[in-house]
């Protein structure tokens, strides 16, 4: 097999998605433009209802974007200046910006080497009398650890869930993200799992106050048109991307499932390849939906400016931890603090795993890698 510029295997190629599914998401964009109810209206209503059954949620609530989840969740639990958060230094920049933005502290804990999440154990030393809340991320598309929540909860401390990449992922316990804190936050940029035309995001919660805090909020702090009895802002979410997310919706359990199957074919050929000791694969973890496969490489950028040249897509997800960027120096940490997140900053690699991708596809990606590690050109 030759691995070459010829060959073109992109980290996530969402035509092959659309090709097959054009017809019904053209005809769904096609009745809201025809009944010309953009804001809100029955798709976002009938799109609640669907994503609240599919998590086992007693409620869900579009909003603009899972960035804007995550702040209205925190706006609806009462941030403010002076409280604490803890949540993971290795993430997306929105889990701790949204912090940041409500004038309180965000407060790191170090993550779990084998699964990238926050360690309970960093978790439960973080937690002081200032603490307002905390924000797990389920990270890559895997839950953390049960014993957040129970730590959370002996702290009396509420968890809003930063599901944003683990929409139909399920804990060790069974338990679906975004059902198991006061509440959870999903994001339908279009690469996650489950990705909208655009921005678009959700809150999911079993608490009828919480829900209703969270939708008044979505709009303006307006309980009814003009009245305000709090601040909020425009998170709503389009009703385009409602119509569009309802689609695609009902192909997410396959979608989720073809990424297992990749997941586990790339464990197998690393095996078959002998890389395992230059490679360290995620584990086969039940409830695991794949938004990224990230294996832990040495010469990880290497790895990666070589499989760009065969064509390769690949990525980094995440290559500076939150308590090293710039705008949060004033927090005081430095490095060294977390050693586990800045040791995954430098050595994990994102490979294609969507749902389209084939077997021989897979097997050109473990062959390019088998090739650099061994110093020469496949073929």
């Amino acid at each position: 097999m030759t691995v070459g510029p010829a060959v073109k295997i992109p980290l996530l190629d969402l035509r092959e998605q659309y090709a097959a599914i054009r017809d019904e998401c053209d005809a769904a964009v096609r009745r809201v433009v025809e009944s010309q109810q953009f804001i809100l209206g029955p798709e976002v209503m009938a799109l609640e209802s669907e994503i609240a059954a599919f998590c086992g949620v007693r409620r869900a609530i579009g909003v603009s974007s899972g960035t804007d989840a995550l702040l209205v969740a925190l706006m609806a639990l009462g941030i403010r200046p002076g409280d604490e958060v803890v949540t993971s230094p290795f993430t997306f920049f929105a889990t701790a910006g949204v912090i940041a933005r409500l004038g309180a502290r965000p407060v790191f804990a170090d993550i779990e080497e084998h699964s990238f999440n926050i360690n309970a154990r960093g978790l439960e030393a973080a937690i002081t009398d200032r603490t307002r809340a905390v924000v797990p991320v389920h990270l890559y598309g895997r839950c953390v650890d049960p014993a957040i929540f129970e730590i959370a909860a002996a702290a009396g401390v509420p968890v809003i869930e930063d599901a944003a990449q683990a929409i139909g992922a399920r804990d060790a316990r069974g338990r679906a993200a975004g059902g198991i804190g006061l509440g959870g936050c999903f994001s339908f940029f279009p690469a996650k799992n489950l990705g909208a035309f655009g921005d678009a995001g959700l809150v999911t919660t079993n608490d009828d106050d919480f829900a209703e805090r969270v939708g008044i909020l979505r709009v303006h702090g307006g309980e009814r048109r003009y009245y305000h009895r709090s601040v909020g802002g425009n998170f709503r979410i389009d009703a385009i991307q409602a119509a569009v997310l309802r689609v695609k919706l009902a192909y997410l359990n396959e979608w989720n499932d073809a990424r297992r199957r990749n997941a586990a074919s790339y464990r197998r050929l690393f095996a078959e390849r002998g890389l395992e000791s230059q490679v360290v694969a995620p584990a086969d973890v039940d409830g695991h939906i794949y938004h990224q496969f990230v294996i832990r490489a040495r010469d990880r950028d290497d790895l990666k400016a070589y499989l760009a040249d065969c064509g390769i897509g690949s990525a980094v997800y995440y290559p500076l931890p939150l308590h090293q960027q710039e705008c949060f120096a004033d927090l005081g940490y430095r490095l060294g603090d977390f050693p586990v997140a800045e040791r995954a900053a430098a050595e994990v690699l994102a490979l294609p795993v969507y749902p389209e991708l084939t077997e021989t596809q897979i097997a050109t990606v473990v062959d390019a890698i088998a090739a650099f590690f061994a110093g020469r050109p496949p073929g």
